[in-house]
């Protein structure tokens, strides 16, 4: 799937929760569909969730 299906597909599921549920049932939405896609990187292995917490600790650096 492109980038630009993919957006309009998100853009489509926000637009409905914005209308169907109003503005905390939007919030909702994509807070859960920003976990959806946190939990996918790290499944994948894309997302290092020991590097991150280590940037975030201030152990290591982003760079």
């Amino acid at each position: 799937m492109s980038t630009t299906l993919t957006g309009a597909a998100v853009g489509g599921v926000l637009a409905f929760a914005a209308l169907a549920f109003g503005f905390w049932g939007f919030v909702l939405v994509a807070l859960l569909m920003a976990l959806g896609a946190l939990v996918g990187r790290v499944v994948t292995g894309q997302l290092d969730l020991r590097a991150l917490a280590g940037v975030f600790t201030g152990r290591r650096t982003s760079s």
